[in-house]
């Protein structure tokens, strides 16, 4: 068992003793996720990004990693392999030769 399954084992475990996987769906945990985003972007409002307080930032990245975790597990993705296949389409959208060092998107290079 990898981290990311022991940390949705958790997840879940806390989720089943209090009887939340009713509310778990996947619209319902996407919008959490949103949510979660937003409440991690709110950290940075109005300041650079070396004044945003490290604790919020850390408390809602948890959020947002819940909810992700949550929602791949409710689809039954193994977080491990989505991510790594995502890895190999990225890397074929943003070849070294015509991405390094530029912060553009694929279809502009």
């Amino acid at each position: 068992m990898n981290d990311i399954q022991k940390i949705t084992k958790i997840l879940l475990k806390f989720r089943d003793e209090r009887d939340w996987a009713q509310f778990h769906n996947p619209k319902d945990l996407s919008l959490a996720l949103n949510i979660e985003a937003g409440e991690l972007l709110e950290a940075f409002l109005w300041q650079s990004s070396e004044q945003a307080d490290s604790d919020k930032v850390k408390e809602e990245l948890a959020d947002v990693f819940t909810f992700a975790f949550l929602l791949a597990e409710k689809y039954g993705f193994d977080v491990e392999q989505i991510i790594l296949d995502k890895m190999k389409q990225n890397a074929l959208k943003y070849p070294i030769s015509k991405s390094k060092g530029i912060a553009k998107k694929y279809t502009e290079l």
